[in-house]
């Protein structure tokens, strides 16, 4: 039996490029503003932000990838009742595709926080607008069109490495072999790079990066952006596995405003797993990335904001706190401050404390050797293939000096495990969570993480309820507007509630009277 090779684009094209009727526009209109464009002028440019996403109203746009020489491809012509967009214009990062007017071309424009309202306002339209975003990220991956070239051997471990950081991130890219590709000897002798340096990476606006780090390759294609220092959030999560994205998806759907932080992926060790057999609701099961690239978009769907990858150096002690406020450190020197603290961070997997182990990570090796315990003999093996079964550990050495307590193998300790009384989930410290592998005494499982995760939304309401100080027994204006809001925006304002939270910090002015007396007309209604 044959297996088909079909790409997505031809398996599932109506899919990819629907039509939106008359009706269904003029529903939408309120979510965006209309724009002209000339002809020959872009509406999108590989590896610069675009406006959003673009409903075509009249004229013809053409769409094409570009690849590492840059040549484009056509993909598609859209013309009236088209939309332009992948899930890039779902959270405002730089587009993967061109696209150009084919003479005059009139669009509807709706920016990436009233295009998740309009996802969330309008739940029909909204499926077969979100399903078409996630298709065609999927048609973009196939091809690695849009995203680096990374030139260097296939068996170099750095190369290996930069891959699986932008595999596991859901970003294309392509790979250039200088042994083989004539396109990659070109690139080497255009830019004069010495093959030591391999390999190199070429970024979608011409940036050369010589074998960078992760955190140079992600902000190189402004994977991550700078944090506002000025904002504070209600809540910060530390770890994007599935105990942090289902914390930040039942956070953002309940209008709190949420930033998720991890050092390098998101999904955790559950996005790394080939195959998950046992998750409910999956009976032919699913990868690992896959379960968690949909949280990870449902996450954006919200208003969720990502700093993936950007590490955590630490957290500060209470004492030298403004009250009611969690303050955050990261490795760049930027600074994070929110309300409330979720702790997600999971475990990380023992290593062998053996020099120069990083050469070998991801490469194949010829000699094994070790000592046998009790004779103390050395053994050598040939070996190409070495797997380490040692166990895991805690993530948790950015907590030091924290005030937060761990148990005697690292894992924090919660709710009546403390010596405080705190909330279930709660940690010594007042405003500080811990859910999913990092916790002491958690079930090491998926699913348990995951209700870990919607388990302490309910916990944060309770927290920020009491930070402001209100009578036992009542919920402050500001609360019952969020949790209002999340209801009213969609039929009303087509204001996000994210949207409304910011509004709320005073962080913006738009559309504010609108949405707060259409929650305050919901809830009395």
């Amino acid at each position: 039996m044959s297996v088909s090779t079909q790409s997505i684009l031809d398996s599932r094209r109506h899919q990819l490029f629907p039509i939106l009727e008359p009706a269904e526009i003029e529903r939408v209109r309120r979510f965006g503003t209309v724009r002209s464009y000339r002809a020959g002028e872009a509406l999108a440019k590989v590896g610069e932000i675009g406006p959003g996403l673009s409903i075509i109203l009249a004229g013809h746009v053409d769409v094409t990838l570009r690849d590492q020489t840059g040549r484009r491809t056509p993909i598609v012509s859209y013309g009236p009742g088209a939309f332009l967009g992948e899930l890039a214009q779902l959270s405002g990062r730089p587009a993967l595709v061109d696209a150009y007017a084919q003479g005059p071309v009139e669009a509807l424009i709706i920016l990436p926080e009233q295009l998740r309202a309009l996802l969330i306002a309008e739940a029909e339209l909204g499926e077969r607008i979100m399903r078409a975003l996630i298709l065609r990220r999927v048609a973009i991956l196939e091809t690695g069109a849009g995203g680096p070239v990374i030139i260097g051997r296939a068996e170099n471990g750095d190369v290996l490495r930069l891959q699986g950081f932008l595999r596991r991130n859901g970003h294309p890219y392509q790979r250039l072999d200088p042994a083989i590709d004539p396109d990659a000897k070109a690139l080497i002798e255009r830019f004069h790079v010495d093959p030591g340096q391999l390999p190199i990476v070429l970024c979608p606006d011409g940036q050369l990066l010589r074998n960078p780090s992760e955190n140079e390759l992600a902000r190189c294609l402004r994977l991550v952006r700078p944090i506002d220092p000025k904002r504070v959030y209600d809540v910060a999560v530390v770890g994007a596995g599935p105990a942090g994205l289902a914390a930040a998806v039942y956070a953002g759907s309940e209008g709190l405003s949420v930033l998720v932080l991890d050092c390098r992926a998101f999904g955790g060790q559950a996005g790394a797993s080939a195959r998950i057999e046992n998750y409910l609701g999956f009976p032919t099961g699913i990868t690992g990335m896959a379960l968690m690239a949909r949280a990870y978009n449902q996450a954006q769907k919200f208003g969720v904001e990502t700093a993936i990858p950007d590490e955590v150096a630490g957290l500060d002690a209470a004492e030298d706190l403004v009250p009611q406020r969690i303050a955050l450190t990261l490795s760049s020197n930027e600074r994070v401050s929110a309300r409330c603290l979720v702790i997600a961070s999971g475990a990380r997997y023992r290593r062998l404390s053996i020099p120069n182990l990083e050469a070998f990570e991801g490469v194949s090796v010829e000699t094994v050797c070790w000592r046998r315990g009790a004779s103390g003999e050395e053994v050598r093996r040939p070996v190409q293939h070495l797997f380490l079964f040692i166990g895991a550990e805690p993530n948790t050495d950015w907590l030091s000096g924290s005030g937060v307590a761990l148990d005697t193998k690292g894992f924090v300790l919660t709710g009546a495990d403390t010596t405080n009384k705190r909330r279930p989930l709660e940690t010594s410290r007042r405003g500080v969570f811990a859910i999913g592998d990092v916790r002491s005494g958690s079930t090491k499982r998926v699913a348990a993480a995951v209700g870990e995760g919607a388990q302490v939304v309910a916990t944060l309401h309770a927290c920020l309820a009491a930070a402001e100080r209100v009578p036992t027994g009542h919920i402050s204006l500001r609360t019952r507007l969020r949790r209002a809001s999340t209801w009213a925006f969609s039929a009303t304002s087509g204001c996000s509630p994210s949207e409304v939270g910011r509004n709320m910090d005073g962080h913006k002015t738009f559309r504010w009277g609108e949405c707060v007396h259409a929650a305050l007309r919901r809830q009395r209604s």
